[in-house]
């Protein structure tokens, strides 16, 4: 991939071309970038821009050498990615067919597109102390074709503490060994991991970047294209989504739950429970996720009006009417209350349990609040006690 083919992010593309020309490359970069703004593309660029053989003549890598050719496949073999899998004992190297396949479809996928293509289904990604051995173990080896090595290593996040196995060979990587990490939430990476990187912070993408690029790549109207991008906050990923579907499964499943919480009949609350159990920890990620964003949208519309609102319209009208029966106070209820899922998700909560038990609570804050306050503080009071 060529910086000329990743979106935008003009700024990041400068500095890594002035990095290389002044012959200043760190030994380590971690690229914290927003979902779908553009991470991996420009970590994909970077890498063929270093491994190219004219790197140093010119602004971009030539895209002709052997070795832009077998990086533009993403099989150089001085190139060597590391990323999320499933298994006890599963290396990244297992799934690079998978892994090559989802990069040409999208290199703007998100985690959960990721896991969903590799089958991931109830099983949660993560990167294990086998394929740090692995990282290191290849490291070890001398080039093969190129004076550099370059590593990917998609979302440290999912490293846990097994990142420290990483941490000698980060800070001391044999010559010629670049590291880039691709991360999207700084809080979960080790802080020994991020003392030991050059930080580079990528900006969420333009609405006039992503319009542009959909009206290319797609052959969407210019208007259709900016209706999309301003719903997309910056996220290309979703932004191809949108441009796909009228209303995103995510959007019909949420709306769907929130009036099932609003009627609040015991029997279609189950249902719903029963059901949303089936899709895996990942897909209850990401739809949580989902309904963050919505309820952070709603916060737009109470406080700055419906203009400025980045919801598709049945969305848009759904919140107009929520936006009637819930308040400020609720509204920080629901958002506290789903954080607190994400975190029980996270630890193998049971899903049938924690999501029946969201949806009575969500049905007590908006239709009996002053109820659910008392209870909340009795709550607080018997903990204390």
């Amino acid at each position: 991939m060529l910086f000329d083919d990743v979106i935008g992010q003009e700024q990041p593309k400068a500095l890594f071309r002035q990095m290389i020309r002044s012959d200043r490359m760190p030994h380590a970069l971690l690229l914290l970038a927003t979902t779908g703004s553009g991470g991996l593309p420009l970590a994909l660029a970077l890498a063929q821009y270093l491994l190219c053989e004219k790197n140093e003549e010119q602004e971009e890598a030539c895209g002709v050498c052997s070795h832009c050719r077998k990086a533009t496949k993403y099989v150089h073999p001085d190139l060597h990615f590391s990323f999320p899998a499933i298994g006890t004992k599963a290396l990244s190297d297992h799934f690079l067919p998978q892994w090559r396949e989802a990069l040409f479809a999208n290199p703007y996928m998100e985690i959960n597109d990721w896991l969903q293509h590799i089958g991931a289904e109830n099983k949660q990604g993560n990167i294990n102390k086998d394929e740090c051995l692995n990282i290191i173990r290849k490291l070890s080896l001398k080039s093969f074709e190129s004076p550099r090595k370059v590593v990917i290593l998609w979302l440290p996040e999912y490293l846990g503490n097994e990142g420290n196995r990483l941490l000698k060979i980060i800070e001391e990587p044999p010559e010629q060994t670049v590291f880039i990490l691709v991360a999207e939430n700084q809080e979960l990476i080790l802080n020994t991991i991020l003392s030991r990187c050059q930080l580079v912070k990528i900006n969420p993408l333009s609405d006039d970047d992503i319009a542009a690029a959909l009206s290319e790549q797609k052959g969407i109207s210019n208007e259709d294209a900016m209706a999309i991008a301003q719903l997309a906050s910056g996220n290309f990923n979703d932004a191809l989504k949108a441009a796909q579907h009228e209303e995103s499964d995510q959007a019909v499943r949420f709306l769907d739950w929130m009036r099932r919480c609003y009627k609040g009949l015991p029997k279609e609350m189950v249902e719903w429970a029963n059901d949303f159990a089936k899709q895996g920890r990942e897909n209850q990620k990401h739809f949580l996720q989902y309904a963050l964003h919505f309820w952070r949208e709603f916060l737009v519309l109470k406080t700055r009006g419906e203009e400025v609102v980045r919801l598709r319209e049945r969305e848009k009208q759904t919140a107009i009417g929520m936006a009637k029966v819930i308040q400020l106070p609720q509204l920080e209820a629901i958002i506290q209350l789903l954080d607190d899922c994400m975190f029980y998700v996270e630890r193998n909560a049971h899903p049938k349990l924690l999501f029946l038990d969201a949806s009575i609570q969500i049905n007590q804050i908006i239709k009996h609040w002053s109820a659910y306050q008392e209870q909340q503080k009795a709550r607080l009071a018997k903990g204390l006690a």
